[in-house]
């Protein structure tokens, strides 16, 4: 009932429905159920890929539009607090003054960008934004002075966020509550609303438009629907989203470089989230982030365990190796697209559909 409340688009499928039942559980109860700074990083790291990937999909599910600079929104939401934190007080004001100022700036490069590119075809339009995020990494290298260069920025947080704090003076069911932690339900509680509103975005009429656009824009158009327009406010939901994606990394890492927000890599990474989870479904983009930020993450420790099992089988520790974890996650990833061509979201809600 509460997902219908809220978006009109429940799961649809009892088994995703328990997935992402024990998925929001893990994440809630992450720093008492998992302690250690490693499980709390992947799981922050999860929330932030969450709204990443779901920003994208409202381009690529729902519109239709292959962009190749969302990378770039989510790296000027991350410059934009590191910057504001390390010029001004490390305060409260500093971060949302960091955060105005990169969805700021990543809606005029969205704006210039979607007005200027979306009336090409698809694939030269791919292109344009993949020659924009690869200059704008460039660019933010070269200027040193106000970005660090390829050594990136370090910068305080609010005293409330720093590992110092200490706001009880006994453990919580046996775990020490400091700043990070604090930190930590901060990001999530940031991302749960977020992810509720692009939820809600989807499935209103404005969702329905950009679907009917993404299934035919020519029928669209036809019909009395502004395709460049519609296409424009995607662009710059999806904009908004992934830079506020950004600055929430950039304020759990409190460090922020070109490596750690506007690498190509993190794209491909984006995309195959996507494809795993389900593309035109929100639901998808919870499951395909937390699958490969965890697979990502532990893959190369269960290797680890394996190849410790089978060292006596020299054929099975060769092709268990710790180093060779991505061809593991290759081999995951093409079992996944195989076994579930719509994405595990979308495959589960077919079944569900069947019976």
């Amino acid at each position: 009932m509460s997902f219908r409340l809220l978006s009109g688009d429940p799961p649809r499928s009892a088994l995703l429905a328990v997935m992402l039942v024990a998925i929001v559980i893990a994440l809630a109860a992450a720093p008492f159920l998992f302690p250690g700074p490693k499980s709390l990083a992947v799981a922050a790291k999860i929330l932030v890929f969450v709204i990443l990937v779901a920003s994208y999909d409202l381009l690529l599910g729902y519109t239709g539009i292959v962009s190749f600079a969302h990378t770039m929104f989510f790296g000027i939401g991350a410059y934009g607090v590191a910057i504001a934190s390390l010029r001004l007080d490390a305060n409260w004001l500093s971060v949302l003054a960091g955060t105005a100022a990169g969805l700021a700036v990543s809606l005029v490069f969205a704006l210039v960008i979607g007005l200027a590119s979306l009336r090409v075809r698809a694939i030269f339009y791919a292109m344009i934004t993949l020659a924009v995020a690869a200059a704008f990494q460039t660019l933010v290298s070269q200027l040193s002075d106000l970005t660090g260069g390829e050594d990136g920025l370090n910068f305080k947080v609010p005293q409330m966020l720093r590992p110092a704090y200490r706001p009880f003076a006994e453990p919580l069911f046996g775990v020490t509550i400091d700043g990070r932690i604090i930190t930590y339900y901060l990001i999530a509680a940031v991302c749960v609303a977020l992810f509720l509103m692009l939820l809600r975005i989807v499935n209103s009429p404005f969702g329905r438009v950009l679907q009917a656009i993404r299934e035919n824009p020519f029928r669209a158009e036809a019909i009395g629907y502004r395709t460049v327009l519609y296409r424009s406010l995607s662009n710059l939901l999806a904009a908004a989203f992934a830079t506020l994606a950004g600055a929430l990394y950039a304020l759990w890492l409190r460090y922020n470089g070109p490596d750690t927000s506007l690498s190509f890599e993190i794209m491909l990474n984006i995309l195959l989230m996507v494809v795993i989870g389900g593309m035109g479904t929100m639901y998808g983009a919870v499951i395909g982030a937390s699958l490969f930020v965890f697979a990502q993450s532990y893959l190369q420790d269960g290797l680890h365990v394996i190849h410790d099992a089978v060292a006596g089988v020299a054929p099975l520790a060769l092709l268990f190796e710790p180093d060779r974890w991505l061809l593991w996650l290759g081999i995951l990833f093409v079992l996944s697209v195989y076994y579930f061509p719509t994405g595990i979201a979308g495959r589960l809600r077919e079944l569900a559909r069947r019976r």
